[in-house]
Parts: structure tokens; sequence; C-alpha cells
């Protein structure tokens, strides 16, 4: 049962980094209304999702 908690922070993880590379590659896409506050939101986001990957990897 002790497993149980790291596939848990792995599957968290893997959210983190998905979402974070979601949101830099967002972030790169040109988009006609997008003006650059939205780009440095999803730039921001992505980062932070990156980190969160990097803690929740560190904790298993």
């Amino acid at each position: 049962m002790s497993l149980w908690g790291d596939a848990i922070l792995f599957g968290f993880a893997l959210v983190a980094f998905v979402l974070g590379m979601t949101s830099i590659i967002m972030g790169f896409m040109p988009q006609p209304e997008a003006g650059l506050k939205e780009k440095i939101e999803y730039g921001f986001f992505g980062v932070t999702g990156l980190v969160g990957c990097l803690l929740l990897a560190i904790a298993i």
C-alpha cells in the first residue's frame, strides 16, 4: 500500500507538466486577438506548472 502515494504524486506531476508545457506552447502560438498580456499569462502559468512538476518529482 505504500506505493499508492508515489503513484498519486506521479499523476499530479504528470498533469502539472502537461498543463505547463501546453501553456508555454499556447503562449508562442499566433492568436489574432491576443495581446501581450495574454502571452505573459500563458508564460507565467507554464513556468508555474513546470516548477510544480519539479517539486512533485522531488517529493516522490
